[in-house]
Protein backbone atom coordinates (compact mmCIF):
# COMPACT_ATOMS: atom_id res chain seq x y z
CA UNK A 1 0.00 0.00 0.00
CA UNK A 2 3.36 1.86 -0.14
CA UNK A 3 2.29 3.73 -3.54
CA UNK A 4 -1.12 4.17 -2.96
CA UNK A 5 -0.13 6.13 0.32
CA UNK A 6 1.95 8.16 -1.79
CA UNK A 7 -0.47 8.66 -4.50
CA UNK A 8 -3.48 9.54 -1.73
CA UNK A 9 -1.15 11.99 0.10
CA UNK A 10 1.43 13.63 -2.32
CA UNK A 11 -0.63 16.99 -2.00
CA UNK A 12 -0.46 16.97 1.88
CA UNK A 13 3.10 16.11 1.73
CA UNK A 14 4.05 18.93 -0.40
CA UNK A 15 2.11 21.37 2.04
CA UNK A 16 4.15 19.98 4.43
CA UNK A 17 7.34 20.29 2.43
CA UNK A 18 6.50 23.88 1.90
CA UNK A 19 5.53 24.01 5.61
CA UNK A 20 8.55 22.98 7.02
CA UNK A 21 11.14 25.50 4.28
CA UNK A 22 13.92 26.72 6.82
CA UNK A 23 13.61 30.27 6.82
CA UNK A 24 17.16 30.73 6.55
CA UNK A 25 16.89 29.70 2.96
CA UNK A 26 14.48 32.49 2.10
CA UNK A 27 16.53 35.15 1.68
CA UNK A 28 15.09 37.16 3.93
CA UNK A 29 17.00 40.27 5.38
CA UNK A 30 19.73 39.51 7.69
CA UNK A 31 18.17 41.28 10.29
CA UNK A 32 15.07 40.01 10.37
CA UNK A 33 16.59 36.58 10.02
CA UNK A 34 18.79 36.50 12.90
CA UNK A 35 15.72 38.07 15.11
CA UNK A 36 13.60 35.08 13.70
CA UNK A 37 16.60 32.79 14.51
CA UNK A 38 17.39 34.29 17.85
CA UNK A 39 13.51 33.79 18.39
CA UNK A 40 13.70 29.93 17.63
CA UNK A 41 11.62 30.26 14.68
CA UNK A 42 12.99 28.28 12.14
CA UNK A 43 10.53 27.32 9.63
CA UNK A 44 7.65 28.96 7.94
CA UNK A 45 5.32 27.21 10.18
CA UNK A 46 6.18 28.68 13.00
CA UNK A 47 6.40 32.23 11.73
CA UNK A 48 2.86 31.78 9.91
CA UNK A 49 1.47 30.21 12.53
CA UNK A 50 1.31 33.34 14.69
CA UNK A 51 -0.52 36.74 14.24
CA UNK A 52 1.50 39.74 12.73
CA UNK A 53 0.82 41.40 16.60
CA UNK A 54 2.36 38.38 17.97
CA UNK A 55 5.31 38.68 15.73
CA UNK A 56 5.95 42.22 16.55
CA UNK A 57 5.92 41.35 20.54
CA UNK A 58 7.84 38.12 19.88
CA UNK A 59 10.60 40.01 17.78
CA UNK A 60 10.38 43.41 19.21
CA UNK A 61 10.22 45.15 15.51
CA UNK A 62 7.55 47.31 13.77
CA UNK A 63 4.48 46.46 11.82
CA UNK A 64 6.33 47.55 8.80
CA UNK A 65 9.03 45.32 9.49
CA UNK A 66 6.66 42.29 10.29
CA UNK A 67 4.25 42.78 7.11
CA UNK A 68 7.20 42.61 4.85
CA UNK A 69 8.82 39.28 6.31
CA UNK A 70 5.28 37.72 6.41
CA UNK A 71 4.46 38.12 2.87
CA UNK A 72 7.90 37.53 1.77
CA UNK A 73 7.39 34.09 3.98
CA UNK A 74 4.22 33.87 2.60
CA UNK A 75 5.21 34.16 -0.94
CA UNK A 76 8.12 31.70 -0.89
CA UNK A 77 6.04 29.04 0.90
CA UNK A 78 2.41 29.10 -0.57
CA UNK A 79 2.35 27.35 -3.96
CA UNK A 80 1.92 29.84 -6.73
CA UNK A 81 -1.58 30.93 -8.68
CA UNK A 82 -1.75 28.99 -12.10
CA UNK A 83 -3.63 29.98 -14.78
CA UNK A 84 -6.33 28.07 -17.25
CA UNK A 85 -3.73 28.46 -19.68
CA UNK A 86 -1.63 26.31 -17.67
CA UNK A 87 -3.96 23.88 -16.39
CA UNK A 88 -5.15 23.00 -19.54
CA UNK A 89 -1.59 22.22 -21.06
CA UNK A 90 -0.39 20.47 -17.90
CA UNK A 91 -3.79 18.43 -18.28
CA UNK A 92 -2.58 17.91 -22.33
CA UNK A 93 0.11 16.78 -21.21
CA UNK A 94 -1.10 14.46 -18.80
CA UNK A 95 -3.52 12.62 -20.88
CA UNK A 96 -0.80 12.54 -23.39
CA UNK A 97 1.59 10.26 -21.23
CA UNK A 98 -1.35 8.29 -19.89
CA UNK A 99 -3.61 8.05 -22.49
CA UNK A 100 -6.75 6.31 -23.47
CA UNK A 101 -8.44 3.01 -24.79
CA UNK A 102 -10.48 4.00 -28.12
CA UNK A 103 -13.81 2.00 -27.63
CA UNK A 104 -14.06 2.18 -31.80
CA UNK A 105 -17.37 3.79 -31.20
CA UNK A 106 -16.62 6.96 -32.79
CA UNK A 107 -19.05 9.14 -31.18
CA UNK A 108 -17.81 7.81 -27.85
CA UNK A 109 -14.78 8.65 -28.26
CA UNK A 110 -14.98 12.26 -28.96
CA UNK A 111 -16.54 12.62 -26.38
CA UNK A 112 -14.38 10.86 -24.06
CA UNK A 113 -11.42 12.83 -25.78
CA UNK A 114 -10.13 9.25 -26.97
CA UNK A 115 -11.76 6.34 -24.96
CA UNK A 116 -11.79 5.06 -21.97
CA UNK A 117 -8.93 7.07 -19.43
CA UNK A 118 -5.74 5.53 -18.23
CA UNK A 119 -5.48 5.91 -14.71
CA UNK A 120 -9.23 6.28 -13.25
CA UNK A 121 -12.61 4.30 -12.47
CA UNK A 122 -15.01 3.74 -15.44
CA UNK A 123 -18.34 2.57 -14.30
CA UNK A 124 -21.03 0.78 -16.90
CA UNK A 125 -24.40 0.70 -15.24
CA UNK A 126 -27.63 -0.71 -16.15
CA UNK A 127 -30.08 -4.00 -15.92
CA UNK A 128 -29.08 -7.16 -17.31
CA UNK A 129 -28.91 -8.12 -20.44
CA UNK A 130 -28.83 -4.81 -21.20
CA UNK A 131 -24.52 -5.37 -22.75
CA UNK A 132 -22.54 -4.51 -20.48
CA UNK A 133 -20.17 -7.91 -20.61
CA UNK A 134 -21.02 -7.49 -24.55
CA UNK A 135 -18.96 -3.94 -24.30
CA UNK A 136 -16.36 -5.44 -21.36
CA UNK A 137 -15.03 -8.39 -24.07
CA UNK A 138 -15.12 -5.94 -26.54
CA UNK A 139 -12.67 -3.50 -24.91
CA UNK A 140 -10.81 -6.83 -23.36
CA UNK A 141 -9.91 -7.57 -27.21
CA UNK A 142 -9.31 -4.11 -27.86
CA UNK A 143 -6.54 -3.61 -25.42
CA UNK A 144 -5.16 -6.95 -26.55
CA UNK A 145 -4.60 -6.23 -30.08
CA UNK A 146 -1.38 -5.35 -31.84
CA UNK A 147 -0.51 -1.85 -31.82
CA UNK A 148 -0.14 -2.24 -35.50
CA UNK A 149 -4.17 -2.35 -35.73
CA UNK A 150 -4.56 0.14 -32.85
CA UNK A 151 -4.50 -1.84 -29.45
CA UNK A 152 -2.47 -1.66 -26.29
CA UNK A 153 -0.47 -4.61 -27.27
CA UNK A 154 -1.40 -5.97 -23.94
CA UNK A 155 -2.98 -8.49 -21.64
CA UNK A 156 -5.89 -7.93 -20.04
CA UNK A 157 -7.23 -9.11 -16.68
CA UNK A 158 -10.77 -9.78 -15.96
CA UNK A 159 -12.58 -10.28 -12.76
CA UNK A 160 -15.69 -12.81 -13.88
CA UNK A 161 -17.67 -12.50 -11.06
CA UNK A 162 -21.05 -13.62 -12.15
CA UNK A 163 -19.83 -16.44 -14.69
CA UNK A 164 -21.30 -14.39 -18.04
CA UNK A 165 -17.76 -14.08 -20.09
CA UNK A 166 -18.11 -16.45 -22.74
CA UNK A 167 -15.00 -17.36 -24.90
CA UNK A 168 -16.32 -18.09 -28.05
CA UNK A 169 -18.58 -15.14 -27.87
CA UNK A 170 -15.15 -13.05 -27.64
CA UNK A 171 -13.51 -14.98 -30.68
CA UNK A 172 -17.07 -14.05 -32.44
CA UNK A 173 -16.52 -10.48 -31.76
CA UNK A 174 -13.04 -10.22 -32.82
CA UNK A 175 -13.61 -12.56 -36.02
CA UNK A 176 -16.50 -9.87 -37.04
CA UNK A 177 -14.62 -7.05 -35.63
CA UNK A 178 -11.32 -7.54 -37.27
CA UNK A 179 -11.39 -10.72 -39.72
CA UNK A 180 -8.08 -9.28 -41.42
CA UNK A 181 -6.38 -10.05 -38.05
CA UNK A 182 -8.67 -13.13 -36.57
CA UNK A 183 -8.23 -15.10 -39.85
CA UNK A 184 -4.01 -15.07 -39.82
CA UNK A 185 -3.04 -18.84 -38.39
CA UNK A 186 -2.93 -18.85 -34.50
CA UNK A 187 -4.04 -15.12 -34.19
CA UNK A 188 -7.34 -16.20 -32.58
CA UNK A 189 -5.55 -18.53 -29.79
CA UNK A 190 -2.87 -16.28 -29.15
CA UNK A 191 -5.46 -13.06 -28.78
CA UNK A 192 -7.57 -15.32 -26.09
CA UNK A 193 -4.25 -16.20 -24.35
CA UNK A 194 -3.57 -12.53 -23.16
CA UNK A 195 -7.12 -12.31 -21.58
CA UNK A 196 -6.58 -13.73 -18.05
CA UNK A 197 -9.66 -14.54 -16.04
CA UNK A 198 -10.16 -14.95 -12.69
CA UNK A 199 -13.65 -16.39 -11.06
CA UNK A 200 -13.90 -14.95 -7.77
CA UNK A 201 -16.52 -16.89 -5.42
CA UNK A 202 -17.02 -14.75 -2.45
CA UNK A 203 -15.72 -11.07 -1.70
CA UNK A 204 -13.14 -12.95 0.23
CA UNK A 205 -12.03 -14.69 -2.36
CA UNK A 206 -12.06 -11.76 -4.37
CA UNK A 207 -10.48 -9.40 -1.25
CA UNK A 208 -7.29 -12.09 -1.59
CA UNK A 209 -7.05 -11.68 -5.41
CA UNK A 210 -6.31 -8.27 -5.36
CA UNK A 211 -2.74 -8.72 -4.09
CA UNK A 212 -2.44 -10.78 -6.93
CA UNK A 213 -3.67 -8.32 -9.74
CA UNK A 214 -1.45 -5.82 -8.28
CA UNK A 215 1.75 -8.27 -8.43
CA UNK A 216 0.32 -9.12 -11.88
CA UNK A 217 -0.25 -5.29 -13.24
CA UNK A 218 3.16 -5.05 -12.59
CA UNK A 219 4.94 -8.40 -14.18
CA UNK A 220 2.64 -9.40 -16.46
CA UNK A 221 2.17 -6.05 -19.02
CA UNK A 222 -1.63 -5.75 -18.00
CA UNK A 223 -2.93 -3.10 -20.42
CA UNK A 224 -6.68 -3.46 -19.04
CA UNK A 225 -8.93 -4.54 -15.86
CA UNK A 226 -12.29 -5.10 -15.82
CA UNK A 227 -14.18 -5.84 -12.45
CA UNK A 228 -17.95 -7.89 -14.15
CA UNK A 229 -19.48 -7.16 -11.67
CA UNK A 230 -18.32 -5.27 -8.29
CA UNK A 231 -22.26 -5.82 -7.29
CA UNK A 232 -22.15 -9.57 -7.24
CA UNK A 233 -19.29 -9.79 -4.96
CA UNK A 234 -21.56 -7.91 -2.12
CA UNK A 235 -25.19 -10.22 -3.52
CA UNK A 236 -25.31 -12.10 -0.55
CA UNK A 237 -24.37 -9.11 2.30
CA UNK A 238 -28.08 -7.18 1.32
CA UNK A 239 -31.67 -7.88 0.47
CA UNK A 240 -33.65 -5.81 -0.99
CA UNK A 241 -32.68 -2.04 -0.72
CA UNK A 242 -29.61 -0.82 -0.52
CA UNK A 243 -26.55 -2.66 -0.30
CA UNK A 244 -23.80 -2.29 2.98
CA UNK A 245 -21.57 0.35 1.43
CA UNK A 246 -19.05 -0.30 3.88
CA UNK A 247 -18.13 -3.75 2.90
CA UNK A 248 -16.56 -2.38 -0.43
CA UNK A 249 -15.26 1.01 1.35
CA UNK A 250 -11.57 -0.60 1.27
CA UNK A 251 -11.89 -2.18 -2.29
CA UNK A 252 -12.92 1.06 -3.68
CA UNK A 253 -9.85 2.61 -2.29
CA UNK A 254 -7.63 0.05 -3.61
CA UNK A 255 -8.88 -0.35 -6.84
CA UNK A 256 -8.41 3.21 -7.61
CA UNK A 257 -4.77 3.13 -6.30
CA UNK A 258 -4.39 0.24 -8.72
CA UNK A 259 -5.66 2.43 -11.70
CA UNK A 260 -3.88 5.97 -10.72
CA UNK A 261 0.08 3.26 -9.90
CA UNK A 262 -0.80 1.39 -12.86
CA UNK A 263 -2.01 4.12 -15.08
CA UNK A 264 -4.16 1.48 -17.13
CA UNK A 265 -7.73 1.57 -17.51
CA UNK A 266 -10.01 -0.15 -14.80
CA UNK A 267 -13.75 -0.64 -16.35
CA UNK A 268 -16.35 -2.29 -13.62
CA UNK A 269 -19.52 -3.04 -14.11
CA UNK A 270 -22.80 -2.50 -11.91
CA UNK A 271 -26.45 -3.45 -11.67
CA UNK A 272 -29.49 -2.11 -10.72
CA UNK A 273 -32.18 -2.19 -8.12
CA UNK A 274 -35.43 -0.77 -7.30
CA UNK A 275 -35.83 2.33 -5.56
CA UNK A 276 -37.18 2.00 -2.03
CA UNK A 277 -39.94 3.83 -0.49
CA UNK A 278 -38.30 5.27 2.18
CA UNK A 279 -35.20 6.57 0.22
CA UNK A 280 -34.95 9.86 -0.85
CA UNK A 281 -33.71 10.99 -4.68
CA UNK A 282 -30.64 9.50 -6.11
CA UNK A 283 -29.16 13.18 -6.50
CA UNK A 284 -30.04 16.53 -4.86
CA UNK A 285 -30.85 18.22 -8.11
CA UNK A 286 -33.57 16.02 -9.31
CA UNK A 287 -36.66 17.90 -8.28
CA UNK A 288 -38.85 14.90 -8.55
CA UNK A 289 -41.11 14.36 -5.14
CA UNK A 290 -40.59 10.25 -4.39
CA UNK A 291 -44.45 10.46 -4.32
CA UNK A 292 -43.94 11.23 -7.86
CA UNK A 293 -41.58 8.54 -8.42
CA UNK A 294 -43.04 5.65 -6.64
CA UNK A 295 -46.66 6.41 -7.89
CA UNK A 296 -47.77 5.00 -11.82
CA UNK A 297 -48.01 1.54 -13.46
CA UNK A 298 -44.17 1.67 -14.71
CA UNK A 299 -42.62 2.38 -11.41
CA UNK A 300 -40.79 -0.40 -11.50
CA UNK A 301 -39.25 -0.27 -14.84
CA UNK A 302 -38.93 3.67 -14.96
CA UNK A 303 -37.00 4.44 -12.03
CA UNK A 304 -34.25 1.67 -11.13
CA UNK A 305 -30.90 3.49 -9.50
CA UNK A 306 -27.03 1.69 -9.63
CA UNK A 307 -27.27 -1.06 -6.82
CA UNK A 308 -24.39 0.57 -5.40
CA UNK A 309 -25.00 4.17 -3.71
CA UNK A 310 -23.50 7.19 -3.62
CA UNK A 311 -20.26 6.50 -1.98
CA UNK A 312 -19.29 4.25 -4.71
CA UNK A 313 -20.61 6.57 -7.96
CA UNK A 314 -18.10 9.27 -6.17
CA UNK A 315 -15.46 7.17 -6.44
CA UNK A 316 -15.81 7.09 -10.17
CA UNK A 317 -14.78 9.23 -12.65
CA UNK A 318 -16.88 7.88 -15.85
CA UNK A 319 -19.97 6.63 -15.59
CA UNK A 320 -22.08 4.86 -18.73
CA UNK A 321 -25.44 3.86 -18.31
CA UNK A 322 -27.13 1.92 -20.25
CA UNK A 323 -30.68 1.24 -20.59
CA UNK A 324 -34.14 0.27 -22.45
CA UNK A 325 -36.99 2.20 -23.32
CA UNK A 326 -39.59 0.68 -25.49
CA UNK A 327 -37.19 -2.25 -26.61
CA UNK A 328 -34.53 0.64 -27.78
CA UNK A 329 -30.87 0.55 -26.58
CA UNK A 330 -29.45 3.65 -25.10
CA UNK A 331 -25.79 4.52 -23.56
CA UNK A 332 -25.46 7.50 -21.79
CA UNK A 333 -23.05 9.88 -20.82
CA UNK A 334 -23.86 10.35 -16.97
CA UNK A 335 -20.97 11.46 -15.14
CA UNK A 336 -17.29 12.81 -16.81
CA UNK A 337 -14.98 15.59 -15.88
CA UNK A 338 -14.69 16.60 -19.46
CA UNK A 339 -18.32 15.86 -21.30
CA UNK A 340 -21.85 17.13 -20.97
CA UNK A 341 -24.45 14.33 -20.32
CA UNK A 342 -25.23 12.97 -23.80
CA UNK A 343 -27.05 9.86 -24.96
CA UNK A 344 -26.55 7.34 -27.45
CA UNK A 345 -28.80 4.80 -28.84
CA UNK A 346 -27.26 1.73 -29.57
CA UNK A 347 -27.59 -1.99 -30.61
CA UNK A 348 -25.67 -5.27 -30.30
CA UNK A 349 -24.44 -6.64 -33.41
CA UNK A 350 -22.24 -9.86 -34.51
CA UNK A 351 -18.96 -7.84 -33.52
CA UNK A 352 -20.42 -6.51 -30.18
CA UNK A 353 -21.92 -2.97 -29.28
CA UNK A 354 -22.71 -0.55 -32.08
CA UNK A 355 -23.87 2.91 -32.12
CA UNK A 356 -26.61 4.03 -34.43
CA UNK A 357 -25.42 7.31 -34.69
CA UNK A 358 -22.17 9.67 -33.74
CA UNK A 359 -24.09 12.09 -32.92
CA UNK A 360 -24.57 12.34 -29.34
CA UNK A 361 -28.54 13.96 -28.07
CA UNK A 362 -27.40 16.78 -24.92
CA UNK A 363 -29.80 15.42 -21.92
CA UNK A 364 -30.84 18.22 -18.98
CA UNK A 365 -32.39 17.50 -15.61
CA UNK A 366 -32.83 14.30 -13.94
CA UNK A 367 -33.39 11.78 -16.61
CA UNK A 368 -29.70 11.55 -16.95
CA UNK A 369 -29.63 9.96 -13.89
CA UNK A 370 -32.28 8.16 -14.39
CA UNK A 371 -32.58 4.32 -15.68
CA UNK A 372 -35.28 2.61 -17.89
CA UNK A 373 -35.64 -1.08 -18.47
CA UNK A 374 -38.79 -0.71 -20.38
CA UNK A 375 -39.41 -3.20 -22.75
CA UNK A 376 -36.45 -5.18 -22.11
CA UNK A 377 -37.55 -8.54 -20.24
CA UNK A 378 -36.53 -10.75 -23.42
CA UNK A 379 -33.53 -8.72 -24.63
CA UNK A 380 -30.81 -11.30 -24.29
CA UNK A 381 -27.25 -11.90 -26.35
CA UNK A 382 -26.96 -13.24 -29.79
CA UNK A 383 -26.39 -16.84 -28.17
CA UNK A 384 -29.40 -16.59 -26.32
CA UNK A 385 -26.90 -15.90 -22.57
CA UNK A 386 -27.40 -13.03 -20.43
CA UNK A 387 -25.11 -9.99 -20.87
Amino acid sequence: MVEYTTLVHRHTEREREMANKLLSEMGLPKSIANVFAARNLLTAKDVLSLTEFELMEVLDVGLAEVTSAVAQVSEIACPPYQTVLFLLEQRIKNEFYSGHLPTRLKGLDEVLCGGIPFGVLTELVGPAGIGKTQFCMKLSLLASLPAKFGGLDGRVIYVDVESKFSSRRLIEIGVNSFPELFHMEGMAQEMAGRILVLKPASLAEFTESLQQIKVSLLQHEVKLLVIDSMTALVSGEFEQGPPKQHLLGWHISFIKSLAEFSQIPVVVTNQVRSQSRNEVSQYCFQAQSRDDILEGPATFDSHLVPALGIHWAHAVTIRLVLEAKSGERFMKVAKSPISPPLVFPFNITSSGISLLTDAGVEMTGPQINTIRNQGNNDIINLHGERS
